[in-house]
C-alpha cells in the first residue's frame, strides 16, 4: 500500500483528564493520539459502521449499575479464589 500524504487536521475538545489518561494508555500500546484517531477513522471507513460496539443499557442493567456490590475484591486473583471455593 502506498503511503498517503496527510493534509487534513481533525480537532476536538475533550476533558483534560480523559486526554491525559488516554495518552498514557496509548503510550503503553506504543501509539499516540493521532495514531488512535487515524486507526479509528480508517476502521469507520472500512466497516461503514462505528468500529466500537455501543449499547444503551436496559432498565435491569441500569439498576445493577447503581446497586452497591455485596462484596469487594482487592484483586482478580482474590475474586477467582472466592469463585473456586
Amino acid at each position: 500500500m502506498a503511503a498517503t500524504i496527510k493534509t487534513e487536521t481533525v480537532r476536538a475538545r475533550i476533558d483534560g483528564t480523559v486526554k491525559h489518561d488516554a495518552e498514557k494508555a496509548l503510550a503503553a500500546l506504543g501509539m499516540n493520539m493521532s495514531d488512535a484517531i487515524r486507526i479509528f477513522l480508517h476502521q469507520l471507513v472500512m466497516r461503514h459502521e462505528f468500529p466500537v460496539e455501543l449499547k444503551v443499557p436496559n432498565e435491569t442493567t441500569r439498576q445493577a449499575m447503581h446497586e452497591k456490590p455485596e462484596q469487594y475484591f482487592e484483586s482478580v486473583d482474590d475474586l477467582f479464589k472466592e469463585a473456586e471455593d
